[in-house]
């Protein structure tokens, strides 16, 4: 952020630098991803910028042209990103980027000019970012599997303690973030000599040790201390991956995860949340952009940008409005502080420290302290808006921020009341019915003694997605409003029953592999978790379970069951027995 600005300042044209800084943003992207794929997702992140202040530029030579472009901007960068899973700012970022180019055509700046000055800003960021693998090519895949060993020995040390569900939940979401690096993230001609090839090999270690500490939670077994110390040297290990470690064979690595087009067509599948949030960023930016220009604001792009902000994660209700109202608060004290920065008017060396100190800020508090990072979010926001010129309406620019930041918070609140759906009352049950369909894709390879063909894969990573957003819907609801609250407490047994079930299952699925899939002692394996009828047995449980889950009813006795999977079964029969009396 800084650099472009230094440039500017050097090359006699502080605003293009300032301009420029907007293409930094794109340093916000990809962290921890893989450099050669980063390298690619950078480069998208920074071309997607310079092409939405272009078509911003563009079409505010109309306003209602420059309104209706930054709403069609800001909805195709919320479904794509939401889709494929980009992470924050998600599409803020280009939705800001396109608004703000609406804001450029009163300078009578021309698109392509504009663009490449953005693009320029991209690229620099893309260096910066991308600079780390010259020193540490394979740092971020090694980072990922040493987070997963360190999260299976904290699950380990955790068996039969009353931690042990919620470091069960981190470990499976920390293996399935090292799958990704490893697998997803990859293209597909790895060397079975390269690292990346021998970090699979011991991540697969790694899942062996999870899935050994699963059955000891499943049977209530003292844990072996040596569990935990073997996922800490597997950890250890990924650091200096040796080639005479374990190395997984190619028929040994899972499949990636669902591909691009997949996603976004999930995405756009009607009644999906996805989409639900796509449109109701496209209205709110229809609308504020609308208001902003019948009360002819004169930085209406802030009142859309913050519109967008406040919708386009998807959030529920309560953190929609607690963001808002963090927003709100955060801008006008931050308007004080901008206050005493666009007096001082620094200029060249001090303007760039004063950006790069501003997103600094901003970067160190954004997760942790939303409402103080937006201090500094709003006097950066005034300080590239001032384009390295003294304001000489400094009052009005500051009320102009106050007003659109407040029009864009309660369009976007709107908006979301308007379009809140009965459904979204009760997401828990909905994610636990596609976990025991995911339960019962699974036991079908397992049935079979076939865990590791192309479907079998596919199915155990869905079912693992699937148990990882069970808990992930029971935090959003727990955080959402009180009955919302206190429909997930009394699910919060249920939810457990079923994580436990989907690990029983998955579990199962590592030992058998170990055993040789497909092969005669698997297949003695897999007769005697299932018997002659357990698949067809586990199938009618399922059903009978999903069915009082959607009904809200208590289920029908089980009957007969696999019986290894009795306890996890029952449990959750029991939950839900619990559940319907309750209500």
């Amino acid at each position: 952020m800084g650099v472009p600005v230094l440039t500017g300042w050097a090359a006699g044209d502080t605003a293009a630098g300032l301009l420029a800084t907007i293409g930094g943003f794109t340093a916000l992207y990809g962290s921890g991803l893989p450099y050669l794929y980063r390298a690619g997702r950078l480069a998208l992140i920074a071309v997607s910028l310079a092409c939405a202040v272009g078509m911003g530029v563009w079409a505010a030579a109309v306003v209602w042209g420059g309104v209706l472009v930054v709403a069609l901007i800001a909805v195709a960068a919320t479904l794509l990103c939401n889709a494929l899973a980009v992470g924050p700012p998600g599409a803020y970022m280009v939705a800001l980027a396109c608004a703000v180019g609406t804001a450029m055509h009163a300078g009578r700046l021309s698109p392509w000019p504009t663009s490449l000055l953005v693009l320029a800003g991209g690229g620099f960021a893309w260096l910066v970012h991308m600079s780390g693998a010259l020193l540490w090519p394979r740092g971020p895949e090694k980072a990922a599997v040493t987070a997963a060993g360190d999260a299976v020995a904290r699950f380990a040390e955790a068996v039969g303690t009353p931690r042990q569900d919620t470091a069960r939940h981190w470990a499976a979401l920390a293996m399935h973030e090292s799958w990704a690096a490893l697998i997803s993230y990859q293209p597909i001609g790895i060397t079975p000599d390269s690292t990346v090839s021998r970090l699979r090999g011991l991540n697969r270690e790694l899942h062996l040790v999870f899935a050994d500490a699963m059955r000891a939670a499943a049977h209530d077994a003292p844990m072996d201390h040596a569990v935990p110390d073997r996922a800490r040297r597997l950890a250890a290990q990924a650091q200096h991956p040796s080639s005479a470690g374990s190395v997984a064979g190619q028929e040994e690595i899972p499949i990636g995860g669902p591909r691009p087009l997949d996603l976004v067509r999930q995405a756009v599948t009607t009644g999906s949340e996805q989409l639900l949030v796509t449109q109701r960023v496209g209205a709110a930016a229809l609308v504020a952009g609308g208001l902003g220009a019948v009360l002819s604001l004169d930085h209406a792009y802030w009142a859309i940008a913050a519109a967008v902000l406040m919708l386009h994660q998807g959030s529920d209700w309560v953190r929609t409005r607690q963001r808002a109202l963090e927003r709100l608060v955060g801008t006008c004290i931050g308007l004080f502080l901008a206050l005493g920065v666009l007096t001082a008017y620094p200029t060249g060396l001090w303007l760039a420290l004063t950006v790069a100190l501003l997103q600094f800020a901003i970067e160190m508090l954004v997760v942790r302290n939303y409402a103080l990072a937006v201090i500094f979010i709003t006097v950066l926001a005034l300080t590239i808006a001032s384009g390295g010129r003294r304001v000489d309406d400094l009052g009005g620019l500051l009320l102009a921020r106050g007003v659109d930041t407040a029009l864009g918070c309660a369009v976007a609140l709107a908006v979301f009341r308007a379009t809140m759906r009965a459904e979204e009352a009760a997401p828990i049950p909905a994610v636990i019915s596609r976990t025991l369909e995911a339960v019962g894709a699974v036991s079908d390879h397992l049935a079979e003694s076939a865990v590791t063909t192309p479907g079998a894969r596919a199915a155990r990573r869905d079912l693992q997605i699937q148990a990882i957003d069970a808990l992930q819907a029971y935090d959003a609801s727990v955080n959402s409003s009180v009955a919302r609250r206190r429909d997930a407490e009394l699910m919060w047994p249920t939810v457990v029953a079923t994580q436990r079930l989907a690990y029983r299952v998955l579990s199962a699925c590592w030992a058998l592999e170990q055993v040789g899939s497909g092969s005669e002692a698997a297949r003695r394996v897999s007769r005697s978790l299932f018997g002659a009828h357990g698949d067809a047995q586990l199938h009618r449980a399922l059903a009978a379970l999903a069915g009082a889950i959607r009904t809200g009813s208590a289920p029908t006795p089980l009957g007969e069951v696999p019986a290894f999977l009795s306890t996890e079964l029952s449990t959750l029969h029991e939950s839900l027995v619990q559940t319907a009396s309750d209500d």
